[in-house]
């Protein structure tokens, strides 16, 4: 199980006590929010992504949509979402659960500068219905992150429908 093998990792540095496993579902931003009690943003969104032929993990603020140009930009190249099984395969972690801790390969991670307008962020930890609260600098640690991008948009409006 998924879990496991975040609190394993997180184990490493005496943080495994801070995983919390919830009773609800937190597997969309949503249903996260609402577990948590805080708003969308603040839920770390992890997307494994095709940059090309590479497989990368990006991390962004619940509330943020990829902006195709910034990515290329960035990454040369537009974005691609795994599907649903590619996602465990390179991840180890099921979608709902996704998450930039124990990666069953080592992926380059990278972090979206959209979660840093926050003191503190809740990224999943391998199951539907867990989380850890960690600030930036811990998120940009436990997360073994390459880099801070800014490849988002939207983040911190409400969509205008």
């Amino acid at each position: 199980m998924s879990i496991e093998k975040v609190k394993e990792y997180f184990r490493k540095f005496d943080k495994e006590k801070d995983i919390m496993e919830l009773s609800t579902s937190s597997a969309t931003v949503e249903l996260a929010a609402r577990a948590l009690n805080v708003e969308e943003g603040r839920i770390a969104k992890s997307l494994a992504l095709k940059k090309g032929e590479e497989v990368i993990m990006l991390v962004t603020a619940g509330d943020a949509k990829i902006d195709n140009a910034k990515f290329k930009s960035e990454f040369g190249v537009k974005p691609k979402m795994l599907s649903v099984e590619e996602t465990f395969e390179y991840t180890g972690h099921e979608v709902g659960g996704v998450c930039p801790f124990a990666l069953k390969y080592n992926i380059p991670v990278y972090l979206d500068i959209s979660l840093k307008r926050f003191q503190t962020v809740f990224p999943a930890c391998g199951s539907h219905n867990s989380a850890i609260e960690l600030t930036c600098d811990e998120l940009d640690f436990y997360s073994k992150n390459n880099k801070w991008v800014d490849v988002c948009k939207n983040w911190g409006k409400k969509e205008i429908e």
